[in-house]
């Protein structure tokens, strides 16, 4: 009895197996060819705002001015009540914070760009934002991805310079800088380099 219940149950996984197994080897091929296929390339990125164009190590944030969290410089925008702030790169949004401060965006080559709109205006929870988008959107270079109310946030108190950085640095043999002094919104702001 004890043999033939275990011939039966080894048949009956046998056969289960057999009809339920789905190979997972063709999906994730599928996968990482297409991961693959995501060649960094040489990227420009736009300024996503008018303003004047600050260096990396002259901003008043530390972590930002060390490059620690990548290279790229600062904004000062022009200060307005309804400051368009604009896609530099054509990609997807993979992070916007409840807060609506920070924006990161992956260009469809993988270039990785964070605007950090103002210095600590996370404290603001989302006052003086208006967002266009939302996280996991697909945009081109040059839609509206937000209003910003930099007059209230200055009469505030609150620092207004804007860092634009490439997060994923590393991957790169340099990010230049390729605007000096006044900027306009679509211009030529950073450049990568593979």
């Amino acid at each position: 009895n004890a043999i033939l219940s275990c011939a039966i149950a080894m048949v009956i996984g046998f056969v289960l197996t057999f009809i339920l197994w789905k190979d997972d080897a063709p999906a994730k091929q599928e996968e990482k060819v297409q991961e693959e296929s995501k060649q960094l390339t040489d990227q420009v990125i736009a300024s996503p705002m008018n303003g004047e164009v600050i260096a990396l190590e002259d901003l008043k944030d530390a972590a930002f001015a060390s490059g620690a969290l990548g290279k790229g410089c600062g904004i000062s925008p022009e200060i307005s009540n309804d400051t368009p702030v604009y896609a530099p790169v054509t990609g997807t949004v993979t992070t916007l914070f409840p807060t609506l401060h920070a924006i990161g965006l992956t260009a469809d080559d993988g270039t990785e760009v964070l605007i950090h709109i103002g210095l600590n205006t996370v404290q603001l929870e989302g006052k003086g934002f208006t967002s266009q988008i939302k996280q996991g959107d697909h945009v081109n270079a040059g839609d509206l991805l937000m209003k910003v109310d930099f007059a209230m946030m200055s009469k505030e108190g609150y620092e207004i310079q804007t860092p634009i950085i490439i997060t994923n640095t590393n991957d790169y043999k340099d990010v230049l800088v390729e605007a000096k002094g006044q900027v306009k919104a679509h211009d030529v702001l950073l450049e990568t380099i593979v």
